[in-house]
């Protein structure tokens, strides 16, 4: 017979139930959670397959240290930190997260317009041409275009130079502006 329905459990006593290993709470806040994370993971790796496996090995880690979280910050950014660290170690594991070392002494390798948003695109739109971009530059655009890290967080992450990184995002963006004139 299945349960009967259940209110959702306040954060504090998520985590709490969750700490005692709940299964009803640990339910609660994979499904809170669960497709916010996977379209974070999907902006880092192109299959879907690799994203869900990020997102899976992701929770694992959110329930075996949810003691650690020490309820500073959100429980939502706390989650999305380690979806993200997750999803760049599957992106490691499945495409070499190379850097590119581009001629930028080439005109097309660079913007000719400051980027902008007005597009008419779908989200999927958009995220298909994020998942073209070359593995670095893919890397580099999520983490500071979408998550905000700044170019020291991500030059640590990604065990690279703060100058790599702001050169990277300067050439994903040249790219993603080509791709979204060639688009419209």
């Amino acid at each position: 017979m299945p349960h009967a329905y259940a209110p959702a459990l306040a954060e504090p006593d998520l985590i709490a139930a969750c700490l005692r290993g709940d299964p009803r709470a640990q339910r609660q806040l994979y499904q809170q959670f669960a497709g916010l994370m996977l379209s974070v993971c999907r902006r880092y790796l192109k299959r879907a397959e690799d994203a869900e496996e990020a997102l899976l090995l992701g929770f694992a880690k959110v329930f075996r240290n949810l003691a650690g979280f020490r309820q500073e910050g959100s429980l939502e950014g706390w989650v999305r930190r380690i979806m993200v660290n997750e999803a760049l170690m599957e992106l490691r594991r499945r495409e070499p997260l190379t850097l590119s070392i581009e001629d930028f002494a080439q005109p097309e390798n660079l913007a000719a317009t400051a980027a902008t948003a007005d597009t008419d695109l779908q989200a999927e739109e958009l995220l298909a041409l994020l998942q073209r971009l070359p593995p670095g530059y893919r890397a580099v655009f999520n983490l500071y275009a979408l998550e905000g890290y700044s170019h020291a967080e991500i030059a640590e992450m990604l065990g690279i130079s703060e100058g790599t990184s702001k050169s990277q995002l300067s050439k994903a963006r040249a790219m993603l502006q080509r791709k979204l004139e060639a688009v419209r």
